[in-house]
């Protein structure tokens, strides 16, 4: 594995592991949520949680990739997580709020 490849997946893989951490916490204090409040913190995580399943499968991509394909793979990865990472901060934004 070229060091490039192993330095984009390791840090890939440390923020998917930061951002999972922040969703657990969000499924505790869903469960003390009012309902109205519990359904749109549900549809969020529900959200997050395919898009974070969707990277997950990417990254698993990359881990099977030859040298030469995984440069191909990258514009798509990073394309995943920044819908990613914008889904997430738009959801920090509203468990904030509440």
């Amino acid at each position: 594995m070229s060091t490039t490849k192993e330095a984009y997946q390791e840090k890939l893989e440390a923020q998917l592991r930061e951002v999972e951490a922040q969703i657990d916490k969000w499924k505790a204090k869903l469960d003390q949520s009012e309902a109205d409040a519990k359904m749109e913190y549900q549809e969020q995580l529900s959200n997050l949680e395919q898009q974070r399943d969707d990277l997950k499968i990417k990254l698993e991509e990359l881990r099977n990739s030859g040298e030469g394909a995984w440069e191909d793979l990258k514009a798509g990865i990073d394309s995943a997580w920044d819908d990613f990472k914008r889904a997430f901060d738009n959801a920090t934004a509203r468990f904030r709020d509440n």
